[in-house]
């Protein structure tokens, strides 16, 4: 009870210091006091500061930026800095004309060179954005540049997508701590491990937000919740286990996502190390019938509803409902049956009577791993082990720093969380090229066919055409990397991004939200208004 009491003194003298930078006591939004400013709690902060060049932006508004193109509440593509573009017959050139009204939060305009100099910029940087595909990029004139490819490839789109326009003349080596954008915010003040206030761009070019002001308090779920109960946010991001607890004056919103969580099993037998020494391969989870047996056996919706409190959906994919999603990977689960008689046909069973099952001398035990220091994932881990153990499959959860899990992730099952607006997530979870890659094909998944249409999904000229590729690559009926064909994973589930929001406040139309990285609820940003 003591320490309980600490941990609450500090929350409430954290908040204390942090309402009184802002200026805000319990916050009115009735009719007659309503103010063009917010105070929002709705995530982390960047920790390498607001350059997109460097990842700012990639699963949500990047704010004081804009972007050449930019996904509609449906998920369409549709131009934002870009007023349209073209694509070569042979799929190697992008031209991309850009509207000539833009202009930096400086004042000065934005143009080709801007655009030339962001992309170049990234190649160089060496950092999360992926531009490897892109050979060169030219000015054709002050407003069209020609991105020229190393081969086809139909992802590109989500490059353009996600990557903000950074200034030539005004970036440098502080840009992320001073950034100046084309986008309808511009920085303001940022307080490192407290709070960021922005306000309107007088120079944005789209339509003007309706809140003049905003400010971002850096605040755990815990701690937002509380903000929240005494009236000083407008918005506070929380998790399941907070989501029972009525706020007066605040609506909860449970926002559908693609941020999933799934198990990913080694799909080698052991043997094999990395170059730098790392095990590689598990000669259970190697096993078909073992993967393809947990999947049948894991009851999705029970996690759903224990796990996160029934906020969320089943997962099968990496990608539910997105444009390029299979919905033929939907299975029927919680099917022990099934499940053991997929195991009894792939030859194993309990010989010495101990409850777990043994094929030609291996038992049917391994690890799965998952961040201790996620309570969610842990919660995932415990409940699915639990669900598996009838079946004689013996999976020992154990929590671990991220440095461990790097070390092990080549040899043991690890929960892991991905989802994005980027088809090339798949091919980098799935290609056996990426094998072993950095944190992506960690289980050295390989399948000819998977590979042969992803790869043809890459060269296809249009999103549509791509699209057809990638379902095919989840399943075309024979094979797939979905858990109807070599179920390299158990995708689990889909969580709810949770808010609590002010009632008074209009988001407008939000879409499905990404993995839960910076702050995707703020995609539609300027949308925002009072009711």
């Amino acid at each position: 009870m003591k320490n309980k009491s600490v941990v609450f003194l500090v929350i409430v003298m954290m908040l204390s210091s942090l309402f009184s930078i802002v200026g805000c006591s319990r916050l009115s939004t009735s009719q007659d006091d309503r103010k063009d400013e917010l105070i929002l709690a709705v995530g982390y902060e960047s920790d390498t500061g607001w350059d997109p060049v460097t990842g700012w932006g990639r699963y949500g508004s990047p704010l004081f930026q804009s972007t050449l193109f930019k996904r509609d509440s449906n998920l369409n593509i549709v131009n934002d800095l870009a007023t349209g573009y073209q694509i070569s017959e042979d799929g190697h050139v992008w031209t991309v004309s850009i509207r000539d009204d833009a202009r930096f939060s400086d004042g000065e305009k934005l143009t080709a060179k801007d655009v030339v100099f962001t992309y170049a910029t990234a190649m160089e940087s060496g950092s999360v954005v992926d531009v490897t595909v892109v050979d060169n990029i030219r000015e054709v004139d002050e407003y069209t540049v020609d991105f020229i490819l190393k081969k086809p490839h139909s992802a590109f789109m989500a490059l353009l997508v996600s990557v903000g326009i950074v200034p030539e003349h005004a970036y440098g080596s502080d840009y992320g701590e001073k950034p100046i954008g084309s986008g309808p915010f511009k920085l303001v003040q940022w307080d490192r491990g407290q709070q960021l206030i922005v306000e309107a761009n007088p120079e944005y070019y789209g339509d003007k937000p309706y809140f003049n002001k905003i400010t971002f308090l850096f605040l755990e779920q815990d701690t937002a919740f509380a903000a929240a109960k005494a009236g000083n946010v407008h918005i506070a991001a929380i998790n399941a286990t907070l989501a029972g607890q009525s706020v007066q004056g605040m609506t909860l919103v449970n926002l559908e996502s693609v941020d999933n969580r799934g198990i990913m099993f080694p799909y080698v037998k052991s043997g094999g190390t990395t170059e730098d020494g790392k095990p590689i391969g598990n000669d259970v989870t190697a096993d078909l019938a073992i993967r393809k047996a947990i999947n049948v056996a894991i009851d999705r919706n029970l996690l759903v509803a224990g796990a996160l409190n029934g906020y969320g959906t089943p997962a099968y994919t990496v990608c539910d409902n997105m444009p390029w999603w299979n919905p033929d990977t939907v299975i029927s689960d919680g099917d022990m049956e099934e499940a053991k008689k997929i195991l009894a046909e792939g030859g194993w069973s309990d010989t010495d009577g101990d409850g777990i099952l043994e094929k030609d001398g291996l038992k049917a035990t391994f690890s799965v791993i998952y961040p201790a220091s996620d309570q969610t994932r842990q919660a995932l881990a415990l409940a699915a082990t639990e669900m598996i153990k009838p079946l004689g499959i013996d999976i020992i959860a154990e929590g671990k720093s991220w440095d461990d899990i790097e070390k092990m992730m080549y040899s043991q099952a690890v929960l892991f969380g991905w989802g994005s607006y980027d088809p090339l997530e798949m091919y980098k979870l799935y290609s056996s090229g990426m094998a072993g890659v950095s944190w992506y094909n960690t289980g050295h998944y390989g399948n000819v066919q998977v590979d042969e249409y992803m790869e043809l999904a890459l060269a296809a000229t249009s999103e549509e055409e791509a699209n057809e590729y990638w379902k095919k690559a989840q399943w075309d009926g024979q094979t797939g990397l979905s858990g109807r064909g070599d179920a390299p994973w158990a995708w689990l589930v889909n969580l709810g991004h949770l808010y609590l929001i002010d009632e008074n406040l209009d988001m407008g139309q939000q879409k499905i939200q990404p993995h839960g990285h910076g702050w995707p609820i703020t995609d539609n940003i300027v949308e925002w208004k009072w009711k």
